[in-house]
């Protein structure tokens, strides 16, 4: 099979053995994979890939599988998947865990598909399962024209929220009110402390949702309501801040986050059946849709890093192989 490989800090296409699936296991033949900041963690070794899984990039697929394991009951040969995979996207093959499968909604491309497992999982379990939100409360999303932003909004949304986000520019903040954002904030251009408390009336949100960590941190802290959450899922500032612990022991606050890749199967098959029973109704009548920035083929995997990496994107960034 063809799959793209890291040579000396470049992404390349070249012939590897096709995988074979354990019992537990599904085979991919791969029409669309997802492109996300993960994967760039990984290419700079800042992410390495679980024990015994691929070390091909990519955390996120569509196609059809042609090969199930022993164990596998609940899927056939021919079926339609997107699935949330440890590694192998970027490739004609992929092997994924049959729980972590979910059929293509309805109406759905390969191409829309394959923009859902990353962003929706993450979002499903930090904001919803972890951070607890709840309809009638507030959030902040930090970075809401990332996939993760993006498919936060409209979830939130979906589920009786006040969402404030936090984006690049003016084009980025009006694209996301358009996804239904209450109050769209230019980190560019404006405190997005001070905004929050205005657009609160000094209350603060309930909970925030960060991408970014770093001089973020202590900020974050004085956006947040009394008994507010703050979820942790990303640090592109940097892993390191000063707190002040009297305000979270003030205002009772919890600091949380978390990383999705090293759960095991069990934990993401959980994820996966609270998405299809709760989520997937919300793809097919069309409340809410995958937002999709660009599309590149798999031989142009370098071009679709450069153009994360470039922060020009709103939505996901999609490889089609």
């Amino acid at each position: 099979m063809q799959a793209i490989e890291i040579i000396a800090n470049s992404l390349q296409l070249s012939p590897l053995p096709e995988p074979i699936p354990a019992a537990h296991q599904v085979l991919i033949k791969v029409a669309a994979a997802g492109i996300s900041r993960p994967d760039l963690m990984q290419r700079q070794g800042l992410y390495p890939a679980p024990a015994g899984a691929s070390p091909i990039l990519g955390l996120e697929v569509a196609g059809t599988i042609v090969e199930i394991g022993q164990a596998v009951s609940e899927f056939k040969t021919g079926d339609q998947v997107c699935a949330l995979v440890n590694g192998g996207g970027y490739s004609e093959y992929c092997l994924a865990s049959a729980g972590c499968c979910l059929p293509i909604p309805n109406g759905f491309s390969f191409i829309q598909a394959a923009s859902l497992p990353e962003t929706f999982f993450t979002v499903w379990s930090n904001v919803f399962n972890r951070g607890g939100l709840q309809a009638g409360e507030t959030v902040l999303i930090h970075g809401g024209s990332s996939g993760i932003g993006t498919t936060a909004i409209q979830l939130a949304k979906a589920f009786g929220c006040t969402v404030y986000v936090t984006a690049g520019n003016a084009e980025k903040c009006q694209r996301c009110l358009a996804l239904g954002a209450d109050a769209a904030i230019n980190y560019h251009q404006d405190d997005f402390v001070a905004e929050i408390k205005q657009l609160t009336k000094q209350q603060g949100v309930n909970l925030i949702l960060d991408i970014v960590g770093g001089d973020y941190f202590p900020r974050n802290l004085k956006c947040l309501a009394v008994e507010g959450r703050l979820v942790q899922i990303a640090i592109q500032n940097g892993n390191s801040s000063e707190i002040n612990l009297w305000s979270v022991m003030a205002k009772r606050l919890t600091i949380t986050g978390s990383t999705l890749r090293g759960r095991d199967d069990d934990f993401k098959g959980q994820i996966a059946q609270q998405l299809r029973q709760q989520v997937w109704p919300l793809l097919e009548n069309g409340r809410i849709k995958p937002i999709i920035d660009s599309v590149f083929p798999l031989a142009s995997a370098e071009l679709a890093h450069q153009r994360l990496i470039s922060g020009q994107h709103f939505g996901k960034i999609i490889l089609e192989i």
